[in-house]
């Protein structure tokens, strides 16, 4: 038994436009995400209490798992 495939060489150019487009756009909301994210000041509040010891955590009543859920406790309610 012989099998048969067919490949369509190339795609038109409409859809390659679109598909840049959509792509594009994607690409420009991710940055602009890691751009928010990283400028954000609770992420610098997080890296601050991260760079502490675990004793100076304790004095601030605080544990090291508990960090971000402190720092965004009034967003999320976890």
């Amino acid at each position: 038994m012989a099998y048969q495939m067919t490949f369509a060489q190339g795609e038109p150019a409409a859809l390659k436009s679109a598909v840049s487009g959509v792509a594009s756009f994607f690409v420009s909301v991710g940055r602009f995400m890691v751009s928010a994210s990283a400028n954000s000041g609770r992420l610098r509040q997080v890296e601050m209490l991260q760079a502490k010891s675990d004793r100076e955590l304790a004095d601030m009543g605080l544990k090291r798992d508990a960090i971000v859920h402190h720092v965004f406790r009034d967003l999320y309610y976890i």
